[in-house]
């Protein structure tokens, strides 16, 4: 005799839906959340801590109402794909209704967070669930657009950091995030198409768009320009200017830069970014140094 709950057509148990629910939530994607700290890193004032690790939260929030919402969209065509395929709300472990509700939840408790941090920092955070809601109707379907969108996520998510905490977002910060961004950006579309193949297309519409070749053009061309925009932010900015020891910060950023580029290369990775910075020690290592560094360069004058 089967146990209770485990026929077929019988719901699931609480435990089992709120595992697939959690799941749903990808907390693994929290850590882009991290660029909210950016503003504080380069400000140097631990006293705001607590605030700053509100706003992560918050975002968090919003961001996981994001996926469930997006899923929801895109199940079929997740189906077609080897990995989010295995998404819960493609694969039935959650219901689109559960997706759904729980999603919208989300979303308004990470607003309503912000809004109680500041009027400043709600209306950022407004403009993060617009842009997102943008991006999954029209600019994921656009090529570069679909980029360029996920790009302007770090970057919103870095002023949000800044706002959040008082203190004025840096234009070099901004520029090294963009350029950041879409060299991740450009090599997770490098991941899908290769991974993908003939199936690319039917998964993603923009991608139809692209060829290995182009986006190793745009890849070397974005790096460049983020070596040299981090180059002169550390050397020769106002920044650095007063914090002298900034410059010692660079050989890290190259390193990172040039080890996630050889996981795309030569390890065949790159379609996960956070996996990667999860997965990878030495890019962790890489990460952890230079925020000594960084942490260091504004302590020494």
């Amino acid at each position: 005799m089967q146990p209770e709950g485990s026929r077929e057509g019988m719901p699931r148990p609480p435990a089992a839906s709120a595992g697939g629910l959690l799941e749903a939530m990808r907390p693994r994607q929290w850590t882009k959340n991290l660029f909210l700290f950016a503003g504080l890193v380069f400000t140097d004032n631990w006293r705001l801590l607590p605030t700053a690790c509100s706003a992560f939260v918050a975002y968090c929030l919003m961001s996981s109402g994001v996926y469930l919402l997006n899923d929801v969209r895109d199940r079929d065509h997740d189906r077609l794909h080897p990995e989010k395929s295995l998404r819960p709300v493609a694969r039935g472990a959650v219901a689109v209704s559960s997706a759904v509700g729980m999603g919208a939840v989300l979303c308004a408790a990470g607003l309503a967070i912000c809004f109680a941090i500041s009027l400043r920092s709600g209306a950022v955070a407004a403009g993060f669930l617009a842009l997102q809601a943008i991006y999954t109707l029209a600019l994921k379907h656009l090529v570069l657009l679909d980029v360029f969108g996920i790009a302007a996520a770090f970057v919103v998510r870095v002023i949000a950091g800044a706002v959040a905490i008082g203190v004025p977002s840096s234009e070099w910060l901004l520029v090294c995030t963009l350029q950041l961004a879409l060299f991740m950006g450009f090599g997770k579309r490098r991941h899908e198409l290769v991974e993908l193949a003939e199936l690319a297309g039917a998964h993603r519409g923009s991608l139809n768009h692209y060829s290995v070749a182009f986006l190793d053009q745009l890849i070397s061309i974005v790096l460049g320009s983020l070596i040299v925009s981090y180059a002169v932010y550390s050397a020769s900015s106002p920044t650095a200017a007063s914090h002298p020891g900034m410059v010692a910060t660079l050989p890290f950023v190259i390193y990172g830069i040039f080890r996630y580029l050889y996981l795309i290369h030569i390890q065949h990775m790159g379609g996960s970014p956070e996996t990667i910075l999860l997965k990878d020690r030495p890019l962790q290592v890489a990460l952890i140094t230079w925020f000594v560094a960084v942490v260091t360069a504004f302590r020494v004058r």
